[in-house]
């Protein structure tokens, strides 16, 4: 039986600290899906495509990850894609309630659905994709938190 794991997220953008999740996931799942979700209540600043493929782009070199997009409920998702395990990353402590709470019902939704928590590593610990949109969007630049395409995507983003 195959270990299939997904990492849900909006990933806009998609940071280092998410590669360092995909990366070290990788390493403990035989397939681990990059699930961009296509959330309507938020408004990304690159389209649910843009952000798949800048993903793709990343992981091209791990083998066992694949790039999907989704909308509606992780919980049925996971049903849809016979996975097992959900991928989140927990930055701090701020982070612990709220992602308790998407565990808790993402199982009451799918009783065969764990939640399994990875940290990023330490320079990765307080990198947000907000934090990353503020920067660009202010004319500042944070090389080194996103993949240099991303970087370049958002520089001629925010040049506009």
């Amino acid at each position: 039986m195959k270990n299939t794991a997904v990492y849900p997220g909006t990933f806009d953008p998609v940071t280092n600290g998410h590669l360092d999740i995909i990366k070290r996931a990788s390493e403990m799942f035989d397939t681990v899906i990059v699930a961009v979700l296509i959330n309507r209540t938020k408004k990304p600043v690159f389209t649910t495509q843009e952000r798949a493929a800048q993903i793709k782009a990343c992981v091209k070199n791990f083998k066992n990850v694949k790039v999907d997009s989704f909308d509606g409920l992780l919980a049925d998702y996971m049903r849809r894609k016979k996975a097992k395990v959900a991928i989140r990353g927990l930055r701090a402590v701020s982070d612990l309630e709220y992602e308790f709470q998407l565990a808790h019902t993402n199982r009451g939704l799918n009783k065969d659905m764990e939640t399994v928590f990875l940290m990023p590593s330490a320079q990765y610990t307080y990198l947000t994709s907000t934090m990353v949109r503020e920067v660009y969007g202010h004319g500042g630049k944070m090389q080194g938190m996103v993949p240099p395409r991303v970087e370049r995507a958002l520089l001629k983003l925010y040049k506009k």
